[in-house]
């Protein structure tokens, strides 16, 4: 078995490479390899550190963090390479990430490739840098940068380090960068004197980190960790390196080490083990309102050729005006330079006819929910488009094979449900058809990463995954408030729990006429014996849809975004209990986050027992990357799991109690997702 470490000597210089596929990571294997390379290099004027691959280390084992640490520990390792009386010198290309930048900054050198990428992203996995990462920082890349990388997750450029003189040189070439390399050593980097920020600063950092972590601990923890490093390393690092354990046991840590391998998961589902997928290059999007254009504007910044179809000249020219705003919006915000946004406008088409999808090899049909019209849509494209062009819905609800029934090849049809707005969205639904080829399935994936989404195969049931799960949330949020509870009650309690806004808010600010629409459609399908609260059916016959109206579930003044607690829907709410004889309760936050969460766990447990979800990482991943479940929970599953089956079957008991023959089949929760 090849050694994951290697040291060659060419004249008075050791080349030490790591060689450990994928990403070069510092599992115990490299760890021990270099602990044996620092010895085997003394004598050398210089140690040379380079990686083999498309990168430099880029992190560590994330495999281990389970398991009790191993010696020999990175921050023995850093501190072997910063004391070698033969200096290193750190070569990069490619990612220079967590235990690698500590690595890196503990090389007497730094030179690095065009194009490498720095970034100490524990933060995005619930920890802070165990190596010493958060005490070489500021000393030397200043506060500034080091609140943005360590705090933030920020992941850097070499012109970035360079203009701070944490990079000597970037260069093609290192062979002759090394022998360029002389003069007096550096100062050790840890050794390195830093004046703690100012009382202004701090507030300022404090401020950035809390808005940032969105109710997530480690942001601050990191913060905390980094104003240490103007005292002595020696003091500083063993305190770094016992909280950087400790985080590793926390529910937090555990939650987002969780999705970050449930993502991985999710992006390659068995279907595509042996599918070939297809590349995509013109898209046709049939619908240019806000979804139709957001579609097409992620396509667009993916490098794709699109045709926007409308029903007329006039729609057609509105769907121009409304992708423009889209282009125009991100040149401004610097997402896009003034040439780049030409070249989009060069590659997009807007008209009314269904020849513009003749030579595309997708269609997308984004128009409004009604059977009859999307397939009318899909009969046209079909008659338009090449016979193995894909078609794809992008239906929130509808079933996919109505849609598709009587099209010609069926295997090339399936649904891609985007999020609004869809060119910011993340998640991407992959709804797999009855008849859907695993070729279909594979190109939409790729599709999906090409425009930098992340998909999740669902099978076919209203709602899907995602919209299914928010219908459970919603009716156990409005069985609250028949029993006891008030909007502003539930909105805060889940807030509180780290969503940005809760289940009335939301309702607000979508329009509750969509719910309403959605319950329509689900009466002739709804179980008699399912308990139902009309209170937001009676707001729509008020006229109350939410927050363009001005009132919803609460009010509005002046076209202002903030909610006001209504009376009137107070009124309403306790007048419905008495109709019903129910007697009204107080619910504490706690008890509110647990029956939605058990309601939401609950639903996802029955979608991977219908094998609709793969697994119940692929439900956790649908809901923080498409519906604001705090990623820092890793997810109603695992967060159920967190709080433990136990508790959580006896808070879902709670549920079916008060709501009798609601909620299906009962799923007893896992222990792990």
């Amino acid at each position: 078995m090849k050694e994951p470490v290697s040291v060659r000597q060419i004249d008075d210089i050791a080349w030490v490479t790591i060689d450990n596929p994928p990403v070069n990571a510092t599992s115990t294997a490299v760890r021990a390899g270099l602990m044996q390379v620092v010895t085997a290099v003394q004598g050398a004027r210089l140690a040379v550190l380079c990686c083999a691959g498309k990168t430099f280390v880029a992190g560590g084992d994330m495999s281990e963090f389970d398991a009790p640490p191993v010696a020999p520990h990175l921050p023995d390792v850093v501190h072997a390479i910063e004391s070698s009386t033969t200096p290193f010198v750190a070569a990069m290309h490619g990612s220079v990430l967590g235990g690698g930048l500590e690595i890196a900054m503990a090389c007497a050198y730094r030179i690095a490739k065009p194009g490498t990428t720095f970034g100490l992203p524990e933060v995005n996995v619930g920890l802070i840098p165990g190596a010493g990462g958060t005490q070489r920082a500021p000393r030397l890349l200043g506060w500034d940068m080091a609140v943005e990388m360590v705090c933030l997750g920020k992941v850097k450029s070499a012109e970035d380090l360079l203009a701070l003189d944490a990079l000597d040189m970037i260069t093609e070439d290192f062979e002759t960068a090394i022998k360029s390399i002389g003069g007096p050593r550096p100062a050790a980097t840890s050794q390195r004197p830093i004046a703690a920020p100012s009382r202004e600063d701090i507030e300022r950092f404090e401020t950035l980190v809390k808005k940032a972590g969105k109710g997530a601990q480690a942001p601050g923890h990191n913060l905390s960790m980094l104003l240490k490093a103007s005292a002595p390393y020696k003091d500083s690092q063993p305190e770094e390196r016992a909280l950087h354990l400790a985080l590793r046991e926390s529910d937090e840590s555990r939650a987002l080490r969780h999705i970050f391998f449930a993502e991985r998961t999710a992006s390659k589902p068995a279907i595509l083990k042996d599918a070939k997928a297809r590349d995509i290059d013109h898209v046709a999007i049939v619908g240019g309102g806000l979804m139709g254009c957001g579609i097409a504007m992620a396509c667009l910044m993916a490098g794709l050729r699109v045709s926007v179809i409308e029903q007329s000249e006039p729609a057609a020219h509105a769907a121009l005006t409304r992708l423009e705003g889209l282009i125009e919006g991100a040149e401004t915000r610097g997402k896009l330079s003034a040439s780049s946004a030409q070249e989009l406008r060069a590659r997009v088409i807007c008209g009314a006819g269904f020849d513009l999808a003749n030579a595309a090899d997708l269609a997308i049909e984004a128009i409004y929910e009604d059977l009859d019209a999307k397939r009318s849509v899909f009969q046209k494209l079909a008659e338009a488009m090449r016979p193995d062009a894909f078609l794809a819905t992008n239906t929130s609800y509808l079933d996919p094979n109505e849609i598709f029934a009587g099209l010609p090849n069926p295997a090339r049809c399936l649904g891609i449900h985007f999020f609004s707005p869809a060119h910011i969205m993340k998640l991407v639904e992959v709804v797999k058809a009855d008849q859907s080829s695993p070729e279909v399935i594979a190109t939409a994936f790729r599709f999906a990463k090409r425009l930098r989404k992340t998909p999740v195969l669902s099978g076919v049931c209203d709602g899907f995954i995602g919209n299914r799960i928010l219908s459970a949330y919603r009716r156990a949020a409005e069985y609250l408030l028949a029993d006891g509870a008030l909007p502003q009650d539930i909105d805060q309690a889940m807030r509180d729990f780290g969503l940005a806004m809760g289940p009335f808010e939301a309702q607000d600010m979508a329009g509750l006429q969509i719910g309403f629409a959605n319950r329509r459609r689900q009466d002739a399908t709804r179980p008699e014996t399912e308990r139902y609260v009309d209170i937001g059916d009676q707001l729509v016959g008020m006229g109350r849809t939410g927050r363009r109206a001005g009132k919803g579930w609460y009010r509005y003044e002046d076209g202002a975004r903030e909610p006001i607690v209504d009376p009137a829907v107070t009124d309403l709410i306790t007048g419905y209990s008495d109709r019903h004889g129910i007697a009204r309760q107080v619910f504490q936050a706690e008890d509110i986050q647990r029956m939605l969460l058990a309601a939401m766990a609950n639903e996802g447990a029955q979608l991977v027992a219908e094998g609709i979800a793969q697994s119940a990482g692929d439900v956790d991943v649908v809901k923080c990357a498409g519906y604001g479940f705090p990623r820092w929970r890793g997810g109603p599953m695992q967060a159920a799991h967190a709080i433990g089956s136990e508790t959580m079957n006896a808070v879902f008991a709670h549920l079916q109690k008060a709501s009798p023959n609601s909620w299906g089949r009962a799923a007893q929760f896992p222990m792990k997702p």
